[in-house]
């Protein structure tokens, strides 16, 4: 007998509705152990049943040899289920749930300007601490949001005059948040950085790799110059442009956007209806004397188009390749 019927009662299935909802593995003592959602709640369910010995299935089957009982609740949509399970993950913490479990822990960055004109940011997970900064947030991934928030500001050292560590320590009144600042930026360049870390543009990102260029020791590291411009943009795309999207999709008008909401909003996000792209034409087939003469055609524009850039070369080789195909019919 397998292990589910013997824990549950092999007629339990039958008993479980073809419908979306929430379930709960529970223990002897009537802790729940493990909250989970489905579309079908028997069909998910039976995957646990049929859970074997396969590290894939290693969760499934410990989950199953730990619990006493399982119930159900059944949620009138897919999205209803989805955010029943992230508030019970939320309010129960079960010790098998990871994700949505910690939203207490996802991070902020805030930027104000100070008193003389220096540019402060803050990471922190207790923006409320900090009531002088405007903070843009919450985001998910700690570790993208920590290296992208270390990495600006190394990129800002080449930009600016660091803030003495010791007069940023003193704001940082909340465990756990670091605060560095900047003098001699640009006069907008809070509004500019806030652009960026509300997902809006990444024109300020590139905007200092153009400065940096021009930059002696920057261009001396350029390694290092590489390195941190790719987590910078790497976060903005990961974490502030989509979180943005996130909130123009689903109407989300509170920002910056709660750490209990975060999670709420990307599983609403998800079920936003989303027009595919549209799929491109298919190019008609070249008749084989013009496949003949392209690459000749291709050969003699290459000198100019490629002094000219890229693009150039580009659109000369489609206007070769055009004139051939002309020429073959």
């Amino acid at each position: 007998m397998r292990i589910f019927d013997r824990r549950f009662g092999a007629d339990l299935l039958a008993a479980v509705p073809e419908a979306p909802g929430v379930y709960r593995f529970l223990d002897d003592a009537g802790v729940v152990l493990y909250v989970g959602k489905a579309a079908n709640l028997r069909r998910r369910l039976a995957q646990y049943r049929t859970a074997g010995r396969r590290k894939a299935h290693r969760k499934r089957r410990a989950i199953v040899q730990g619990a006493a009982r399982v119930e159900w609740e059944v949620c009138e949509s897919e999205l209803a289920a989805s955010l029943a399970e992230i508030r019970l993950i939320q309010a129960l913490r079960p010790p098998r749930n990871v994700v949505s479990a910690f939203s207490f822990l996802y991070p902020y960055i805030g930027i104000r300007t100070g008193a003389a004109g220096e540019t402060y940011l803050c990471l922190t997970t207790s923006p409320g601490a900090f009531p002088s900064f405007a903070f843009h947030g919450a985001f998910r991934t700690r570790d993208v949001t920590r290296e992208a928030f270390y990495s600006l500001a190394r990129l800002l050292r080449w930009a600016g005059h660091p803030v003495p560590r010791h007069h940023c320590r003193k704001l940082e009144v909340a465990p756990h948040s670091r605060v560095v600042g900047f003098r001699r930026l640009a006069a907008d360049a809070s509004a500019q950085w806030a652009r960026l870390l509300e997902g809006a543009s990444r024109d300020p990102l590139e905007a200092l790799a153009l400065r940096l260029l021009e930059h002696p020791g920057a261009r001396a590291k350029r390694r290092e110059i590489h390195e941190d411009l790719k987590a910078v943009a790497r976060f903005f795309a990961r974490e502030a442009q989509a979180l943005a999207r996130a909130r123009a999709a689903t109407g989300y008008a509170r920002y910056p956007v709660p750490q209990e909401d975060r999670d709420l909003l990307f599983a609403e996000f998800r079920h936003v209806p989303r027009a595919g792209p549209a799929m491109p034409a298919r190019p008609a087939r070249r008749a084989p004397s013009a496949r003949r003469t392209a690459p000749a055609s291709r050969a003699a524009s290459d000198g100019p188009a490629m002094s000219a850039g890229p693009t150039a070369a580009r659109r000369a080789t489609a206007e070769a390749r055009g004139s051939a195909a002309s020429a073959a019919g």
